[in-house]
This record gives C-alpha cells, structure tokens and sequence, in this order.
C-alpha cells in the first residue's frame, strides 16, 4: 500500500508552508507530495492568498530531490493545453523525470468567475479535456525534429514543435479521477495511468472503479493495467486528544473524519485503511494534510502507520 501526501494551499499557505512540508515528507519517507490546483479558498479566507500550482511545483523540483510532485487534479480550464504540456514537461526536466500530471475537467465554477476564466457546461468541459489529454500526450510523443497538429472539438493546434520533451518514458504518469459514469471512465481508460476518487464513500468508490473496469475492457486495455487510488482526509494522533486537537485546527468534526476520512490513533486508522483496499481493491491513498504547519502530523503518519501497512 502507497501512502501520498496531499495539500490544499489555497486554503491558506505560503510557498514556503509547502517546501516545508514536502521536505519533511520527503525526509519521511513518502514517495509523493501533490497539491490542488485552485485559485479560491472554500469556506475560509485563505490568507495570504493562493499560489500557483505549477509554479510552485517548479520551485519544489530544484529544492527536493527524491519525492515525485503533481496536481490532485489542475483544472483543464486553467491553462491552454499546448501550454500546459509545455509546462508539466519542463517541470519533469527541472525534477529529473519525478512529475505527475494530474488533469481534470474542472468543477469550482466561483473561482472563474473571480478570476475571469471561463467555465463552459459539463460537455464543453469534457470537449476540453479530451482535446487536452491528445495534444499534451501527442505533443510528448511526437520525435524530436518533427511537428504535432491536432484539430479538436475546442482546440486546435497546427505544426507545433512539441517541446520541450519530458525525461519520463513514455510521459508523465497521468492521474484522472471523478464520478463520471460516462466519459470520465472512457477518457481514463484511454489516457490515464491512474484513476483516482477524492473523498468517496466506499459504496461510490466501488461502483465507480467498475464502470473504470469495463471502460478500459470497451478499450482494449486491462483493466489491472490502470492503477487504482483514493484521497481521504487524514486527523492522525497518539491518543483521542491528539485527534481532537488536529480536527479542530481544520475546522473538522472528529467522528465525521472517523466515518468518511481517515482519523484516529495509528492503529486505528491502519485497520480503516485495511477495510478501504479490502472493499475497494485501491493501492494508493492520498493523505489530505489540510494544516500545512503541523509537520508533525506527517511525520507521525510515517513514524507509526507506513511500518504497519507492510
């Protein structure tokens, strides 16, 4: 079982916040560190303001040296895909070869709207999106010295040089993930390496990853092919105190962590993990880590749950 690291800076947290915590993660033992890709904050202020996920994730490959980095998921409507894939390929380079890309339609409608971006209706956005998943993956597999053209439904580009190159090969590992019945399965079955559920119930995660089963059979891929993963909120601590003092720095009720994330004292909460891969069949857990300050919950999570998971 693979454990993750996963923030949401835009709740509140500086660059710094996050060099601190990935390093410490890093120091840990985990083998990734990803963040969200979001302009707003939900529910707070979010002082001092976001940070830009690649940016940040461009900072963080100079200054980390082991653990793989990407976006739990950046929003297709954000940035330009050609750009983008010039973005996540030249980040790959800054890290040599330790990004991944994590690619999503997009759902915060008020975030475009604060900042101006426009927000097309689910269609436009899944339009989007596939346009996005052929131009970033087809600019990266185009050999060096030629050109990639694409004529999309939203995008199209014509004889572009297709570089930088990213130093993983094939690419980048792609993550996608969502409760699409239809063309998210589809899209992932095509173009993901992972399929992820961000804070499901295991009654959804399970009826989800099947529809991902008979999409990527539909494709002709395996479906075991397709790496299965899950995000769950984590309020880790050596005794009740401990956890209750972690939820109320989040603002979390502690027995709504214990029933829909991850929360308890390290035993507990590895027995929770275990009944999540027995219902659910996922390998990998993204840990949301929402007080970037509290360093010592990650290293605790390293300390007293990752020896037990074997």
């Amino acid at each position: 079982m693979d454990l993750r690291i996963f923030t949401e800076p835009q709740q509140g947290a500086t660059y710094d916040d996050q060099l601190r915590l990935a390093r410490a993660a890093e120091d840990s033992g985990f083998g990734a560190f990803f963040r969200s890709d979001h302009f707003v904050a939900m529910g707070r202020e979010g002082l001092p303001g976001p940070t830009d996920s690649w940016v940040t994730l461009g900072a963080l490959a100079r200054e980390t040296s082991t653990i793989r980095l990407g976006t739990l998921v950046t929003s297709v409507t954000f940035r330009h895909p050609a750009l983008l894939g010039v973005s996540v390929a030249q980040v790959d380079q800054m890290s040599d070869g330790r990004v991944e890309l994590g690619l999503g339609a997009g759902w915060f409608e008020a975030e475009h709207e604060a900042y101006g971006v426009p927000f097309p209706d689910p269609p436009g956005r899944f339009d989007l999106l596939e346009d996005a998943l052929e131009i970033i993956t087809g600019m990266w597999a185009t050999p060096e010295g030629q050109t990639f053209d694409h004529e999309g439904k939203v995008v199209t580009v014509k004889d572009c040089p297709a570089l930088p190159k990213p130093v993983q090969s094939p690419r980048p590992p792609i993550v996608m993930g969502g409760g699409g019945k239809k063309r998210t399965p589809a899209l992932a079955a095509r173009f993901a390496e992972e399929f992820n559920m961000a804070f499901p119930t295991m009654e959804d995660t399970v009826a989800q990853f099947a529809r991902v089963d008979e999409a990527c059979r539909t494709a002709g891929r395996e479906p075991s092919d397709l790496l299965r993963s899950v995000a769950l909120v984590a309020c880790v601590g050596r005794d009740d105190a401990e956890v209750r003092r972690r939820a109320d720095a989040i603002g979390r009720d502690v027995e709504d962590l214990r029933a829909n994330g991850l929360a308890g004292t390290p035993d507990q909460v590895v027995e929770r993990l275990a009944q999540w891969r027995e219902q659910t069949g996922a390998e990998r857990y993204y840990l949301q880590m929402l007080d970037l300050s509290d360093v010592e919950h990650t290293e605790l999570v390293a300390a007293e749950v990752v020896p037990q998971l074997g």
